[in-house]
């Protein structure tokens, strides 16, 4: 029982220790603030002018502004998540990290926890303002529903960060053309500026496994839940978004184990020099 105990504290301790440093980073370099709220709000604000030059409904607005609130997300799980331990590695700490008397796992979860807490901050800012700015109203259908939908959307989405950071640590220094390179195509298979439903059945299913295009679509529905664009029925996306969450989170500890034995074999740990 004092075995367990102390275990829990020591996996509690490395969560909040993780998840500090992306907390107390909100305030301390204030810059960071223009460019993650007020830059997106510039391509959410093209896309606004589009629909309306083209006479949209009002619904496409708030469609736009939602999806331009949760880019943060997959901004930081692909910029603050999946490349975290090449990051760590070219500073010379992921050897510290898996030296550590501590659960590998408990590292990742207090790195996406302070991640999902630091952008819920910046993506309110920019669903507020962008509300503001274009006069957008919405009309929540389901409270619960929205909650629970947010909530499997972030836990699914930060799980693939999970397996992106084990993944892109072995590309080495393809790790940052990766990143580049899942940037621009998930901003579009997503449906972050438009319904998913207008790419197709086919390629709407596939993009489903990307865990914010499911998202994105239930919570269009519920706060919309006249507009009719929906992909496919909200509980039915609430059930695969928790079946991937317990998926991807399942995948992400047996890929952390995977790596670290890899790793460790061929002398992944270190930059070579340092």
């Amino acid at each position: 029982m004092k075995n367990l105990r102390r275990e829990l504290t020591v996996f509690v301790r490395t969560v909040i220790g993780r998840a500090y440093p992306r907390l107390i980073g909100l305030q301390r370099e204030k810059s960071w603030l223009f460019f993650e709220i007020f830059l997106p709000l510039l391509g959410t604000a093209a896309f606004v002018f589009i629909y309306r030059a083209l006479g949209a409904k009002p619904e496409f607005t708030g469609f736009v502004v939602l999806g331009g609130a949760m880019t943060a997300y997959w901004m930081n799980v692909l910029w603050s998540m999946a490349t975290q331990f090449y990051w760590e590695k070219e500073t010379g700490n992921l050897a510290l990290y898996l030296i550590a008397p501590t659960s590998r796992m408990a590292i990742l979860l207090g790195m996406a926890l302070g991640g999902m807490v630091a952008t819920t901050v910046r993506a309110l800012a920019v669903l507020v303002l962008g509300s503001l700015v274009f006069q957008v109203t919405f009309t929540v259908s389901n409270w619960g529903a929205l909650v629970l939908v947010f909530f499997l959307t972030l836990v699914a989405l930060y799980g693939l960060g999970m397996i992106f950071a084990s993944a892109f640590l072995l590309y080495g220094r393809e790790a940052w053309h990766m990143a580049n390179l899942l940037q621009e195509p998930v901003f579009l298979l997503s449906g972050f500026y438009f319904p998913i439903k207008s790419l197709g059945f086919w390629i709407s299913a596939g993009a489903s496994l990307i865990p914010i295009t499911l998202g994105l679509d239930a919570m269009r529905q519920i706060l919309y839940p006249q507009a009719g664009w929906g992909f496919v029925d909200v509980w039915i996306e609430t059930t695969v978004l928790a079946v991937l969450s317990v998926l991807f989170l399942v995948i992400a500890h047996r890929m952390l184990l995977w790596l670290e034995n890899v790793a460790r074999r061929e002398g992944r740990l270190t930059v070579r020099g340092q």
